[in-house]
Order: structure tokens, then C-alpha cells, then sequence
């Protein structure tokens, strides 16, 4: 999720200790095709997502990894327009995004599916979003999505995972206002830049 807010900024970013695992290099390389620049020098990652072009995910490099799913948020706040591809890489069972496209409803967005994929675009701004589980990765995306929304927005029934408390300081760490994370609540009240 570290990664996929780095999009949330067009200035670049230093990540320290990132570990080299599978699912970081895939998320590089889908980083690197939407027109991030991305390397590596031992554990540590620079990003920078200034350059980046496209709100369309690739693909087949989307279907490598159940992560993919967490760039849905920061290429609708950073384009007002996103096309995910469903994710792959989990073998654990059905895990629907159904959760994230609630959420990214209840922002304003409006949703068309197609084979494999779904558009999401509209007139988005900050409100209250209500999760019917407490989803880590959807309460990541709206998390990322809102921070750039006019508005506040108040996630209800959010996940209270570490992660969650991770990537609320990250955002802020970068100028977003976040509070909340590990309660029953998370507010994020929109900035216009990162």
C-alpha cells in the first residue's frame, strides 16, 4: 500500500528496508508502466510518480498480484478517472473488491464493468463511507482516494490492522491529515496536494 500511495505525489519518494519479495517487484514494474520511475538500490526504493501518464492498469502485470487493487485509490484521486483490472495472486479463496467499489461510490464515483475490469470516474468528493466489513485493503483505498478529495471523508467500521496505522503515517508524513487509524473511525480531511 506504501507503494501505491507513493502515486499519491508527484514529488519523489525514499523508501527504507523494503523487503524483495515477488509482490514488490510486480508492483514496480505496474508502478514503472503507469510512467513512475522506480529503483532499487539494496533495501532501499526511490519513487517517483511525477512523470506518471496513464489511470489504465496493465493487465497481466495486474494479474500477478491480489495488491494491484490498492493503486484503484490513488489513480482515482490523482486522475478522477481509474480502469483496474480484477486482481490476481491469491490462492486462498474468493476474494471479492467489492468493498472497494462501495467505497469509491460513496466518494462520488460512478462504476462500469466490463470482462475483467471496472472504470471508475466521476465528481468525487469527500464523505461518509461505511464498510459492511472491516476490509484492510478497502479501508486503505479510500484512505488514499480521499486524501486529495475536497471535503472530509469519515470511514466507518475501518480495519484497525498495524498497516493501516503504517500507511496513515506515510500519508501524513507527506502533508495529508489523517487521524484515526486503529479506532472504530477514520476521518481524513482532503488536502490539495501531496
Amino acid at each position: 500500500p506504501i507503494l501505491a500511495a507513493a502515486v499519491l505525489t508527484p514529488e519523489e519518494i525514499v523508501l527504507h528496508n523494503v523487503p524483495d519479495i515477488t509482490d514488490v517487484g510486480h508492483m514496480a514494474a505496474i508502478l514503472t508502466m503507469l510512467g513512475c520511475r522506480v529503483e532499487r538500490s539494496g533495501r532501499d526504493m526511490t519513487v517517483d510518480c511525477g512523470g506518471i501518464h496513464s489511470w489504465e492498469m496493465p493487465d497481466q502485470l495486474s494479474k500477478q498480484i491480489r495488491s494491484s487493487i490498492f493503486l484503484l485509490g490513488p489513480i482515482l484521486a490523482r486522475f478522477r478517472k481509474a480502469t483496474v483490472t480484477f486482481p490476481g495472486g491469491c490462492e486462498i479463496g474468493q476474494r471479492p473488491i467489492d468493498l472497494h467499489l462501495k467505497g469509491m461510490q460513496a466518494l462520488g464515483a460512478e462504476s462500469t464493468l466490463t470482462p475483467g475490469s471496472v472504470t471508475l470516474q466521476g465528481t468525487l468528493r469527500g464523505g461518509s463511507v461505511y464498510l459492511d466489513f472491516p476490509s484492510v485493503g478497502a479501508t486503505e483505498n479510500v484512505m488514499m482516494a480521499a486524501v486529495l478529495l475536497p471535503g472530509t471523508t469519515v470511514i466507518h467500521n475501518p480495519a484497525r490492522e498495524p498497516e493501516i496505522a503504517d500507511l496513515q503515517a506515510f500519508i501524513n508524513a507527506m502533508g495529508g491529515k489523517i487521524r484515526g487509524a486503529g479506532t472504530h473511525y477514520i476521518a481524513v480531511e482532503g488536502v490539495e496536494r501531496l
